[in-house]
């Protein structure tokens, strides 16, 4: 990196930073910009900063969205009777690719693990129960991963859902045990959510 130009250095340094990204990739990502027209340059600047300056969470469920409201909440297509707990956005956005769910969600932020100091007030559980205890939710499907800190998740949320009247279930089987939902294929999700099950 020392026979490189600072600014070509700087953005070695930059994209190292990015998970998953080593330095030998880094310097190629950073010497295909360097190839690049300026204006895919600028494109790919311009979209980062927006998403730094535009990306919040949904106020109503907590989706990554580029207004207060996201596009799922604000369908009024959508079950709003129907809501589907998820740890996080990538786990959302799998489920909306398989197709097989209607309702809207409630992203929970993370998962309960003891182990990393994760309990129930660090993550959207308080939040989940206020829109329960709004009267207008039927059906809560939990369908957080199956690796231990997922399935814990799912059993406390049905403990704490029991005294309200609300259907709980588990997203059927199909998903691996300890697999993560963004990386299981669309029919098993579909088959999944098709063939949940109480709690």
């Amino acid at each position: 990196m020392k026979h490189y130009p600072p600014s070509i250095s700087n953005a070695i340094k930059c994209f190292s930073k990015l998970p998953g990204i080593g330095e030998k990739t880094a310097e190629r990502l950073a010497m295909h910009i360097v190839r690049s027209s300026r204006k895919d340059a600028g494109q790919l600047a311009e979209s980062i900063r927006e998403l730094k300056e535009k990306v919040m969470l949904c106020s109503m469920c907590f989706a990554l969205s580029d207004s207060n409201i996201c596009k799922i909440c604000s369908d009024p297509a959508r079950d709003a009777s129907l809501v589907c707990v998820v740890e996080n956005a990538a786990d959302m956005v799998a489920l909306e690719k398989s197709g097989a769910f209607t309702g809207r969600y409630h992203i929970l932020q993370g998962v309960l693990s003891p182990m990393d100091g994760v309990g129930p007030d660090d993550i959207r559980i308080r939040e989940l129960i206020r829109k329960i205890q709004a009267g207008t939710v039927s059906e809560v499907v939990i369908a957080t991963n199956t690796d231990v800190e997922g399935e814990a998740t799912a059993s406390y949320l049905a403990g704490c859902l029991e005294s309200y009247p609300v259907k709980v279930t588990r997203i059927a089987s199909g998903v691996p045990i300890g697999g993560d939902i963004k990386y299981v294929d669309q029919v098993t999700l579909k088959r999944a959510m098709e063939k949940r099950h109480g709690v």
